[in-house]
């Protein structure tokens, strides 16, 4: 198994189904409602494990029925907790509204995850004992710097989810080995709306990006390298919550098995292909076989140099 450390936020999920997302002032009645566990980086570490790494939490849950629910649903799933400290007070939230086409909006109260300001004792062991470390930045910008730095001065790799988008200190993108933002993240970080010029624009300060286009597949460029686009399998999507963090849980079992990345990246978005056609965020999320059976169809299309 690949050792793989995600230092990031736990979240309860509180998701209403809608027909259509409400304008601002609107008022729309929905059709379901469900409290699933989620955060960006327990939803990393979850996608992880069912890809079939060995994964540590590092992170806080507060005193809450929300922070014993989050800590479960993460042990359930395989991934260590010992990291995964709880704070007093409330735990983190999401409220996340979804529509009939399967698109979403997020609204994150950090809660508990608020109080990671830097590592504890233990973090940078399991830091240095893993072969990835995943970062977002659903946590302060100090434990972001902090682990960063960590991994960084023990040879891990490093892979950043700019999420939510903002400007990145420089130190942050030196550490940082591999970028994956979505077409979004990467216009935000860039200027650019273009996914290719952006992602060439951030090979100034990363040595690899990956820029996720939804149904278009992803982008992968890298310093000296022909850009590479990759579709994604064609699926009907019901709920895209999560698929950005399944990808990039995936996509880290993959390069820390050894896989070259053309391969890493079609596997990556089989996992993130499987979990749109399903509700939730971390229920979603498929099992190694099934992303198996998914990579080893014919491809929706030819995978080619970007143009």
């Amino acid at each position: 198994m690949t050792a793989i450390a995600v230092l990031g936020s736990t979240n309860m999920d509180l998701v209403a189904y809608v027909p259509k997302a409400p304008r601002l002032g609107e008022t729309v009645t929905g059709r379901a409602f469900r409290t699933v566990p989620g955060g960006k980086g327990a939803n990393q570490a979850v996608a992880a494990a069912r890809s079939g790494g060995k994964v540590v939490m590092i992170g806080a849950v507060g005193a809450d029925e929300f922070g014993v629910r989050l800590r479960s649903a993460l042990t359930a799933a395989g991934v260590e907790t010992a990291s995964l400290r709880t704070v007093e007070g409330a735990s983190g939230t999401a409220h996340i509204t979804v529509d009939d086409e399967g698109g979403n909006s997020i609204i994150v109260v950090p809660g508990a995850n608020a109080a990671v300001t830097g590592l504890e004792p233990g973090d940078e062991a399991r830091i240095a004992a893993a072969r990835t470390l995943l970062l977002q930045l659903e946590l302060p910008m100090s434990a972001v710097l902090a682990g960063a730095a960590a991994a960084r001065a023990r040879g891990v790799r490093t892979v950043l989810t700019p999420a939510p988008a903002q400007q990145l200190p420089a130190d942050l993108l030196a550490a940082t080995d591999l970028l994956v933002p979505n077409e979004h993240e990467a216009a935000a970080l860039t200027g650019l709306t273009d996914p290719r010029r952006a992602a060439e624009a951030l090979l100034d300060t990363v040595p690899e990006v990956v820029v996720t286009l939804g149904s278009a597949g992803v982008l992968y460029a890298a310093r000296g390298r022909e850009p590479l686009a990759v579709p994604a399998p064609r699926v009907r999507a019901v709920d895209t919550t999560a698929a950005g963090d399944t990808f990039v849980g995936a996509l880290a079992v993959a390069l820390g098995e050894g896989r070259p990345m053309p391969e890493a990246l079609r596997w990556a978005s089989a996992a993130a292909a499987l979990s749109v056609q399903r509700h939730g965020a971390q229920d979603a999320m498929p099992t190694r076989a099934e992303t198996d059976t998914l990579a080893a169809l014919p491809p929706a299309g030819p995978e080619e140099a970007a143009r």
